[in-house]
Order: structure tokens, then sequence, then C-alpha cells
């Protein structure tokens, strides 16, 4: 069995999906196969997967596909179904590789759980804006908070076997309802390791639809979570900056002021 299953959905983003291919490309780790699936593009899609199908660094290693599809999800379920490796990364056309030793950093760990995640590089454009960066104790209000992101998340493919392909009803959060189903409510394993994996985009539709956003999560906290335990994170989130005052010792000592004086 190969360690790795790359899958890169791709629909009229040839530009993105160049860069995405040469990153991959670029990897001095080899033990992975790249799977790309093209919604059936118009744009010039397909010639770039025909230059880097032809490379001899991927030729054995190449799989793709080019054909209607009925969205995200949808592609990146039949990317797992042609998957192969141990573990799958989803990294669609724009994302790519920080390094062309990330996968090789990865790989050298001693990895055993069934999810490994890192941080992501948040971009806008050519411009970095942010860090989504893991943590070593990942608690369940870290999952809530979509803290772990699924370009930077190597998934082992037996679990979508175990617990099923993505929810294809959902059409901007079923990745994150997969983490809250299989890390939040079964005994499925997370480690993280410190390592910046992919760079990717901030301007896509999860980020500029809120409101769908808002409701398909909800959907999905009705699936899984009791109302009660609901009201509880509801209220968790509100104040979550409080999470942050144990990261800064002025902000500590700040927060036991108030606590003496409200106290008198």
């Amino acid at each position: 069995m190969i360690k790795l299953s790359i899958i890169t959905i791709n629909y009229n983003d040839a530009s993105g999906l160049q860069k995405t291919l040469e990153s991959v490309a670029c990897q001095t780790y080899a033990d992975f196969e790249q799977i790309i699936i093209d919604g059936g593009s118009s744009d010039g899609s397909k010639e770039i997967i025909y230059q880097f199908a032809d490379l001899p660094i991927l030729k054995d290693k190449f799989k793709w596909v080019s054909e209607k599809d009925n969205g995200v999800y949808n592609a990146q379920n039949k990317g797992i179904e042609k998957a192969k490796g141990e573990y799958c990364l989803f990294l669609n056309a724009g994302d790519y590789f920080v390094n062309n030793r990330v996968l090789e950093d990865v790989f050298s760990y001693e990895l055993t759980s069934d999810v490994i995640y890192g941080n992501l590089i948040v971009m806008l454009g050519e411009k970095v804006v942010g860090k989504s960066k893991g943590k070593a104790h990942t608690t369940f209000l870290d999952i809530y908070s979509s803290n772990i992101k699924h370009q930077a998340s190597f998934i082992k493919r037996e679990l979508f076997n175990k617990y099923g392909l993505y929810d294809e009803s959902l059409k901007i959060v079923a990745d994150w309802a997969f983490f809250f189903k299989t890390i939040g409510f079964n005994e499925v394993s997370l480690q993280y390791v410190d390592i910046d994996i992919a760079c990717f985009d901030n301007n896509g539709i999860s980020n500029n639809n809120s409101e769908l956003c808002k409701v398909e999560r909800q959907k999905v906290l009705d699936q899984y979570m009791p109302a009660l335990m609901q009201e509880d994170y509801l209220l968790l989130q509100k104040y979550r900056g409080i999470r942050n005052i144990d990261k800064s010792k002025y902000g500590t000592m700040l927060f036991r002021i108030l606590a003496k004086l409200f106290k008198c």
C-alpha cells in the first residue's frame, strides 16, 4: 500500500491547478499518488493535466478523470473512491504545499493516528493574511471551532469506509462535519505535527457565504449534538476570547484582578 493519496479537485481553474501540481511534483517525498477530479473544465485545465501526467516523477502515480460532477464534496468523494493510499490529503486547485520538503517532514514522524494535522497558511491572493495553527492537545471546542483544516490534514482512508464519505447534501461544511462526527463523537485518534503544510486562498465560497455556512453548521449540530450541549457550546463561542487569556501572563493577571474586584 502506498502511504498517501493526494486528491485534487478542479473546475476551470487552470492557473490554480498548475500551482498545485507544481508544488506536488517538487516534493522530495515519493510514496504518494496524485488523483485529479476535474469537473469537465473548458479553460485549458485538461492540457495542464496532460502536461503533468507525462512528468517522469508523476507518470506512474497519476490518476485523473474529467467529467461533470455534483459539487465539491461529490468530487472529493470520487477521489476517495479512487484512492489507494493509507492516508488521504485534499489539496484542491489553488492550494499548494508550503515548500518541497513538507511531505518528507510530515512522514519522518512516527505516525499511527487516524488523523494527522498541521498548520495552514491563509492567503488572500499572493498576500499572507493569517495562519491556522494547531495544538498538541486538541479539545472538542477546537473541533467545534474549525481548528482542524482539511488542506493540512492527513486522513486515514479506512475512516471513510467506517464512517461514510462526505455528506453531499452540504455545500460548504461537509469537511468540518466529517471531523465533528469522527473526532468529536467517536474514538478517532488525532495527532498534531507542528509543520506548516499548505497555503490556501481565503477568498472561497465558505468564506463569502456566512449565512449558508451558519445554516449548514446548525444542521450538523442538530444531527449529532443534543440541544442541551448546543446551548453550552454557543455560550463558549460567544465568549471564546476568554480561551486566549491563559496564553498571556498579562491577560491572566488582569483576569485575576478583575475577579477580585467583582468578588468584593
